[in-house]
């Protein structure tokens, strides 16, 4: 395990005789209808919301291609030479799709009357061409270059489709108005990586789901962990876990793991008394589960931020997971959390039964890691934070 020294997020600071960036704006989201709360997490509608809170009016854009459209984008990046497409994200990262992306934001914003449109990824950003009536903005969880060491898929990228996403992605980023990031990994990725001036990045945080503060007694010398994944349950870590508890539980037996998932996942879960499955939960049975729970053991993969760190947090659950990405700065390095450097079984088994030896231990950072949340984290805030200049 390691600790990583942490950066506090930069206040949104008083808006007193501060100018409001914009009155109207237009969210834009690829995965799906911005105001419907499944889409990338929900936070496109979280941050609408928040938005409107302010007294700013809020369109909605979502710029889904018809099928063949699809399909063409699809066939002109295969001839271009990225290579036959590993998946759909791919697809959207080749020029062919950005394109038609960029124009389809462009016409739907026209026709709402817009001027300024935040965007909730990088997909449907002008990929080449810039200017026009339009000003463009971001709000992001990450980047190319962050992403591509940790891809179970990079092996299959030709070189020349690694190029492309990478001058793609370098073009748009250089052709917005400002950029607003989760966190601060991601916004010295920006400067450093691709050039961005400082003035124009800003870290903003993150909201969470519907998950409350818990404030009741919460007993830490009970070993019961939790891990969940809607989705992605290879990804977000799920076989490597399982792998560790089979190692933990050959010391501390007493061991029990709840997980909850999509039905998919359940192929993956043996067959053991102390292993529980979850399907799709209301929130309010979900909610018990991170209170009950002792840690949060979520050793994802390649999940840029992880939202659900901030549920655990807030329920006073700390969590253990992988040094990478965003959890350092979530857990402050480790003063919430237990961080594991390589993404192995034992390593992580070790880092569970060292968590779980300290249930005073794992009082204290329950309660700092809730009034951390409590005071740094939340939609309003990254709406005030991106309103106002």
């Amino acid at each position: 395990m390691e600790i990583v020294e942490a950066r506090a997020n930069h206040p949104a600071g008083s808006t007193s005789g501060r100018k409001r960036r914009f009155d109207k704006v237009a969210i834009t989201c690829v995965f799906g209808e911005p105001r419907n709360p499944a889409s990338w997490s929900g936070a496109p509608n979280n941050v609408a919301s928040a938005l409107e809170r302010l007294g700013i009016a809020v369109e909605s854009i979502y710029p889904r291609l018809p099928r063949a459209a699809r399909l063409a984008a699809a066939a002109q990046s295969v001839v271009a030479g990225y290579g036959w497409p590993a998946s759909t994200e791919h697809v959207l990262r080749s020029a062919p799709s950005r394109h038609r992306h960029a124009r389809r934001v462009a016409q739907l914003a026209a026709r709402l009357g817009v001027r300024h449109v935040l965007h909730t990824g990088a997909f449907d950003l002008p990929a080449i061409e810039h200017g026009g009536a339009l000003k463009h903005y971001l709000y992001c969880d990450h980047t190319w270059a962050l992403s591509l060491p940790y891809r179970t898929d990079a092996h299959r990228l030709r070189a020349y489709a690694r190029t492309e996403y990478e001058r793609l992605e370098r073009a748009a980023l250089h052709g917005l108005e400002h950029v607003f990031t989760f966190g601060d990994f991601v916004r010295d990725n920006l400067i450093e990586h691709y050039g961005l001036p400082p003035e124009r990045v800003t870290t903003v945080g993150s909201g969470m789901g519907a998950v409350q503060p818990f404030e009741g007694a919460k007993d830490y010398s009970r070993p019961e962990l939790l891990f969940v994944a809607k989705h992605l349950f290879e990804a977000k870590g799920g076989p490597l876990l399982l792998e560790a508890f089979a190692i933990a539980t050959r010391e501390r037996p007493d061991l029990r793991l709840t997980i909850v998932g999509h039905e998919r996942a359940r192929r993956f879960v043996p067959d053991h008394p102390n292993i529980g499955f979850r399907g799709h939960l209301p929130w309010h049975e979900l909610e018990t589960l991170f209170r009950r729970a002792t840690l949060l053991t979520q050793p994802m993969l390649n999940d840029p931020w992880g939202q659900v760190y901030l549920e655990a947090l807030v329920s006073r659950t700390p969590v253990v997971g992988l040094r990478r990405n965003g959890l350092p700065e979530i857990v402050a390095g480790g003063r919430f959390g237990f961080l594991v450097r390589e993404p192995d079984p034992r390593q992580l088994a070790a880092a569970i039964l060292d968590a779980l030896s300290d249930p005073d231990r794992l009082a204290r950072m329950g309660w700092d890691g809730q009034r951390h949340v409590l005071d740094t984290y939340g939609w309003d805030r990254v709406a005030a934070r991106i309103a106002w200049t």
